[in-house]
């Protein structure tokens, strides 16, 4: 399968209804043997750090890649590989877990500002605010710890709570787009049976064991809930300046050439340039030379 004519396989298109069934968890693989994914993944990630070095210098936008997916789905796997040959300094990773007494002082959407990348920057979060539209709504008991122990009861069963909340991160994202974040967003597309084979993985493999908890079995009886929550999430939430795409995840190593290739495409389309510099610099760069051939 030809890498590039796939990206038009995975985006959700604006106002789509999405159905998750009818989208692969695998598709045919990018590669031939395991040498030749490391091969392609290893050319990605050079013209990915050389993108990199030109974004940083230009100081044009920032980016902010968003990873979701039900537990397995190699969300942490995808974004070390993928990410293995950037240059931290102009790099943040950001996990967010459960959030902490603080946060939860403030919206659903505090915390995860706080972490936003700047101009230059690749911003990465491994989950994010998309949380609250899909554990609080498998779970909405949760949503009492938010200060909403008032208005919760009558109102988390309704359709419109939920939709206020996907206007919310709606406008949150154009407003990032329209000052210069730039937003991709990435839903690893993992089947039932292959998460049931990567978690008895992490059972038989010692040292894979801090992996998996209790609390991962508890929410794999609520698949179909989530399954629910992500299609209305992915439906409500992608739009052509913040897309959202799902990936097939059963094919761990496909994955990480689909994710790499799309964030690829980002930059060759994105118009980059190193800034140029006026006349007065350059003549002080000139003079700056002949003081330094003296020596």
């Amino acid at each position: 399968m030809d890498l590039k004519s796939t990206f038009s396989c995975f985006p959700v298109k604006k106002n789509e209804k999405v159905n998750l069934k009818k989208r692969p968890t695998r598709v045919a693989p990018l590669y031939h043997s395991k040498e030749d994914y490391e091969e392609t993944l290893a050319k990605h990630l050079t013209r990915l750090a050389e993108f990199q070095t030109l974004h940083y210098a230009s100081q044009k936008n920032a980016l902010l890649l968003i990873f979701q997916g039900m537990d397995g789905s190699g969300k942490d796997g995808t974004i070390k590989h993928v990410m293995s040959g950037i240059n931290p300094q102009g790099c943040q990773v950001s996990s967010f877990k459960h959030p902490s007494g603080n946060e939860l002082q403030h919206d659903f959407l505090w915390r995860t500002t706080q972490k936003l990348p700047e101009r230059g920057q690749i911003g990465i979060f491994n989950r994010s605010y998309y949380e609250e539209v899909l554990i609080t709504r498998v779970h909405p008991e949760i949503l009492k710890g938010e200060g909403m122990d008032e208005s919760v009861p009558p109102r988390v069963g309704k359709k419109d709570f939920w939709e206020e909340r996907y206007r919310s991160i709606h406008n949150f994202e154009r407003h990032l787009h329209h000052n210069g974040t730039k937003v991709i967003k990435f839903f690893l597309h993992l089947s039932k049976d292959e998460q049931k084979e990567r978690f008895l993985d992490r059972i038989d493999k010692p040292e894979k064991n801090w992996k998996l908890t209790a609390d991962d079995i508890k929410e794999r009886a609520y698949w179909d809930d989530y399954q629910k929550a992500y299609e209305a999430c992915l439906s409500a939430t992608s739009t052509t300046k913040a897309p959202w795409y799902t990936i097939p995840a059963d094919d761990k190593l496909n994955a990480r050439l689909l994710v790499s290739g799309i964030v690829l495409d980002y930059f060759q389309n994105a118009k980059l340039h190193y800034p140029k510099t006026d006349l007065k610099h350059r003549e002080a760069l000139k003079s700056i030379r002949k003081q330094l051939l003296k020596e």
